[in-house]
């Protein structure tokens, strides 16, 4: 399973049309949002073949990119992935770091938190996995 741009073993992982990092795609949409952009799908349409099995990491550089050129910088980013199995909690700091990366920011601007459905509903039954991410920016330019 990819997951906030690292592997995590699993027998099980996301189906979608670029490498379905949900959390990534979940940060891209966030900082594309925050700065008024247009979303994830305008961007990278999934009826685009250049799409198809694309890197979400390369995804989130570009949408970065489109971020700053709009006057923007990341502030911090607060991620939460919902999940029943894998059990994320080894893996957060990873993640961390990798967002971190990606996105040439401190570590310290980037939360990630796990979730269980708890055995209920979509997520608890294991039949999605699920993230969300807040983005805080600041405008740089006028």
């Amino acid at each position: 399973m990819r997951l906030g741009g690292i592997d995590i073993p699993h027998d099980r992982h996301a189906v979608g049309h670029s490498d379905a990092d949900v959390l990534l795609h979940a940060v891209t949409d966030a900082l594309l949002g925050a700065a008024g952009l247009p979303d994830i799908g305008e961007m990278f349409p999934n009826t685009s073949e250049e799409n198809r099995g694309r890197d979400s990491a390369e995804m989130l550089r570009l949408a970065h990119e489109q971020v700053r050129k709009a006057g923007y910088r990341v502030m911090n980013l607060d991620c939460v992935i919902s999940a029943q199995e894998p059990k994320l909690s080894p893996y957060k700091p990873a993640i961390r770091r990798r967002l971190a990366e990606i996105l040439s920011v401190a570590e310290t601007q980037v939360n990630v938190k796990a979730k269980t459905g708890e055995g209920v509903g979509p997520v608890g039954e294991q039949i999605i996995l699920q993230a969300h991410c807040v983005a805080l920016l600041e405008l740089t330019e006028l």
